[in-house]
Order: C-alpha cells, then structure tokens, then sequence
C-alpha cells in the first residue's frame, strides 16, 4: 500500500523559513493533483497550497506571496517552501493525494502522518 511520508517540520523563529517534504513509492505523486493542508490545535483542516499533476498551483489567501509549493520529479516528492512564517503558521502540515476513480468524479483521499511546524513569536 502506498504511503506518503512528510518530512521537514521543525521550530522556527517567526520570519524564518522551512522547507517540507512529501515523498510517496511509486508514480502517485506525479501522476495525481498534491495537496498540503494544515491544521492547527483546536481548528479544522484547512488547504494551503496544491499543485495538479499538470503543473498548475494553487494557495490559500493567507500564504501567497509566501509559500511555494513544487514537485521535484528527480526525487519523485512534492514540496512546500515557507517563507516568512508566521506564529499563526504553526499546525501540523499534511501531504494529501486526490485520486479520481471515475469519470464521475468520485475519488479516494490518501493523507500522510503529518509533520508538526512552529513558528515562536
């Protein structure tokens, strides 16, 4: 079964910089849109940035400008520059892979473990 593992989190001082990591085994990450999404202590799962097997991206209104999500193809992974983080930043960031089962639209969701980011005042 395959897995996504995020990498990368760490505690950082507001204004820093962290890179993560989603890496999967196979072609999933190439072939499928990645999403990272974030959740904070007491709220709910929100997307921050995605990016379609095609290239294209997406992000949340509070990090564009800021957060840069790529894929390296080399390293068959998915990642997610942060720049100019920011206190409200801090959640644990997941890795998440939509797949489209059907022509109907219907898909499967495959989330990682997440990893933890905090980002001190």
């Amino acid at each position: 079964q395959v897995q996504l593992v995020e990498s990368g989190g760490d505690l950082v001082q507001a204004g820093g910089s962290l890179r993560l990591s989603c890496a999967a085994s196979g072609s999933i990450l190439s072939r499928n849109a990645v999403g990272w999404y974030r959740q904070a202590l007491g709220k709910q799962r929100e997307l921050v940035a995605s990016i379609t097997s095609g290239g294209s991206t997406n992000y949340a209104d509070f990090v564009k400008g800021r957060f840069t999500i790529s894929r390296d193809g080399a390293q068959n992974t998915v990642l997610l520059q942060m720049n100019s983080l920011k206190p409200e930043d801090t959640a644990v960031y997941y890795c998440n892979v939509r797949t489209v089962i059907n022509v109907e639209g219907a898909y499967v969701d495959l989330w990682g473990q997440g990893t933890q980011v905090t980002v001190s005042s």
